[in-house]
């Protein structure tokens, strides 16, 4: 055999394949796209009832129950650090690499983006009597 023929062995492995998880999801944008426009239609609808929960309960003066000034402080606190919260889940499911492995997170964060909204309205819908 000549050296030619020696270097030829063992034949060059094939091509090492991308793992599946590893695969480009063509469903990546459903849950963002989901997300986007249930935030446009609840983030609002947030935050104007919120914002104008106080004027419901203007009527009670100074004299509003603790019960209904707690779910006043919660309702506001909601509104502005669970915006932060909100855009930077909505934000995060967008950015996130559209691959298989990054599906179940791309779809909590789009989940989580809607909590803040969510619980203002439900925070509105309950409040208190003054």
């Amino acid at each position: 055999m000549s050296p030619q023929h020696l270097a030829a062995w063992p034949p060059p492995a094939p091509p090492p394949y991308p793992a599946p998880r590893d695969h480009r999801d063509p469903l990546a944008w459903i849950a963002p796209t989901v997300a986007t426009v249930l935030l446009g239609v609840l983030g609002p609808a947030a935050g104007l009832l919120g914002l104008m929960s106080v004027m419901a309960t203007d009527g009670c003066g100074t004299e509003c129950s603790q019960a209904l000034t707690n779910a006043l402080t919660l309702i506001y606190g909601t509104l502005f650090f669970g915006g932060f919260l909100a855009f930077g889940s909505w934000l995060a499911a967008w950015v996130l690499p559209w691959t298989r492995r990054w599906s179940a997170t791309r779809v909590w964060l789009a989940a989580a983006s809607l909590l803040p909204p969510v619980f203002v309205l439900l925070l509105v819908f309950t409040l208190p009597a003054p």
